[in-house]
């Protein structure tokens, strides 16, 4: 098998004037999806001393978000398998800027846990539409680093929250920081009138007569359809229970029944060949954001609470922290390109563990607090700029967006986990060691997930002939398979359950 030769041109005179500007478009989606979302960290001691709240409530205001996300992840990502990711685009960011604004009427804990719920089905879709809308528009040798800068747009957007925080709230209020929140509709406006579809989705799908049903196994005949509407039904209300004072009695219990729950619709979507990568993957994002979001979610709180810095000294911390994480999302695109997703990840975690414990044990001295949480930043949340590149390669263009949309933010439901765990865990000792002991447990597991490829190598366990990678650049390898093309037509059309079919894939990943 021969090799194409490698372009003569600087890298980024590969990507066409069309293509940079559907990634800048969708970059400033993720812009604005990390200022909405992370209001609720800068303002939480606010919210809280307003609404009369425990550190535990305050932590489920961020842990609400997640609970819809599942379902917006799902629903947004089939949605743009079926209709186009930039329909699908649209669709997010109204729904994550308007529940954003309606946050800013809250008058209780209830009415602003409700709105989070909304933001959570829109930041799920924003996540898998803009994904595979980049992924799926850039050259296929570029594709970590369209998966890299893209997710630097929500670390931007974290840094604009911490300076629009410093100016507006103590002049306007904290509510007037969730009013900014409906900017970006006019963000959704120009997308849906400027921007052109995704090249691969238009190429493999868009020309089709019969569009990808990622549903059909769920709904395939009533009794399939009812026991499934039943589970939707009964996860979203046991998850409530979880992350809320309501179920506090009955945690234990309800996370199992919510767990069941999201393994059987798992299951089902995989389908036969398809049910262990589903749930791997799923396992693979919850450890993630178990070892990301107990800093992302309360470094504001643990600055404010247990080392009483000033609004503007937390903001100092937080440029460095969201310029760190952009940093290192920048990094790994160039990185995973270069010696492939799973080393680069692998590599660049291990590499933050020696970052953690000095964070937290820096009080004093701001300039190197913000050092070392730029270092660790980096290297930690900066490395999941890979996931989309991570996750969608595991999946054909036909079901790409529901495939990432719903294994990633049902995994997601470990941010929502994070924050809650290390305030309980703060009962009992300081949150600064509470949030290191998370961040350094997690990360030791992500790597050994990642690193030794685990999710594709049990999924080849039951689908041997599965692709290594869908998202590699054209020509295949050794390990790459092609599934016949009776069953990757049967896929397209709807017939059989999203992420079966073996459907023909590109090469497998260098590292």
């Amino acid at each position: 098998m021969t090799s194409k030769p490698k372009s003569t041109l600087p890298w980024y005179r590969e990507v066409s004037r069309t293509q940079w500007k559907s990634f800048f478009a969708a970059w400033i989606g993720y812009v604005l999806d990390g200022f909405d979302f992370v209001l609720i960290t800068l303002v939480l001691t606010e919210i809280s001393d307003e609404f009369g709240l425990s550190t535990v409530e305050a932590a489920s205001l961020i842990s609400g978000a997640f609970i819809t996300r599942w379902l917006g992840g799902a629903v947004l990502g089939a949605m743009g398998d079926r209709f186009g990711r930039k329909a699908s685009m649209v669709a997010s960011i109204l729904l994550y800027s308007v529940g954003t604004f309606v946050c800013g009427f809250a008058w209780d804990y209830t009415s602003m846990f409700t709105a989070r719920l909304l933001i959570g089905m829109g930041m799920a879709g924003e996540y898998s539409a803009s994904a595979t809308y980049v992924l799926e528009s850039w050259p296929a040798r570029l594709r970590n680093r369209a998966s890299g800068f893209l997710i630097s747009g929500f670390s931007i957007g974290s840094v604009l929250a911490a300076e629009a925080y410093k100016w507006v709230v103590p002049s306007l209020g904290w509510r007037w920081m969730f009013y900014l929140g409906i900017l970006p509709v006019i963000v959704a406006l120009w997308v849906r009138r400027a921007l052109p579809e995704a090249e691969e989705w238009s190429a493999s799908v868009g020309e089709q007569k019969e569009r990808p049903n990622p549903f059909r196994p769920l709904f395939a005949t009533r009794t399939l359809a009812t026991v499934n509407t039943a589970l939707v039904v009964l996860g979203t209300i046991t998850l409530f229970g979880v992350f809320t004072p309501i179920g506090a009695d009955a945690v234990p219990l309800l996370s199992v029944l919510a767990g069941a729950c999201l393994v059987a619709l798992a299951v089902q979507l995989g389908g036969r060949k398809g049910w262990l990568l589903y749930l791997s993957l799923i396992v693979t994002v919850f450890v993630a954001f178990l070892y990301t979001w107990p800093i992302q979610a309360l470094l504001p709180t643990y600055l404010k609470s247990d080392l009483g810095y000033s609004p503007d000294q937390v903001t100092n911390v937080l440029y460095f922290a969201g310029f760190g994480t952009a940093a290192g999302c920048v990094l790994a695109g160039f990185v995973g390109d270069w010696i492939g997703t799973r080393k680069a990840y692998a590599f660049t975690l291990i590499a933050s563990l020696a970052f953690i414990f000095p964070v937290f044990a820096t009080q004093d001295n701001l300039f190197l607090m913000g050092v070392l949480i730029f270092a660790l930043q980096a290297l930690s949340f900066g490395i999941s700029g890979l996931l989309p590149r991570y996750i969608g390669g595991h999946f054909p263009t036909e079901s790409r967006g529901s495939g990432l949309g719903f294994t990633y933010n049902v995994g997601a439901l470990g941010g929502a986990v994070a924050p809650v765990l290390g305030a309980q865990l703060a009962e009992g000792k300081s949150l600064g060691t509470s949030l290191a002991v998370l961040t350094f447990a997690g990360t030791i597991l992500v790597v050994l997930l990642v690193g030794f490829d685990v999710p594709a190598r049990l999924n080849r366990v039951i689908n041997p002939d599965a692709p290594r990678d869908h998202l590699a650049a054209d020509g295949g390898s050794d390990e790459s398979r092609t599934a016949p093309e009776p069953l990757a037509a049967a896929a397209v059309a709807g017939d059989t359950p999203a992420g079966r079919q073996p459907t023909a894939g590109g090469s497998g990943d260098r590292s």
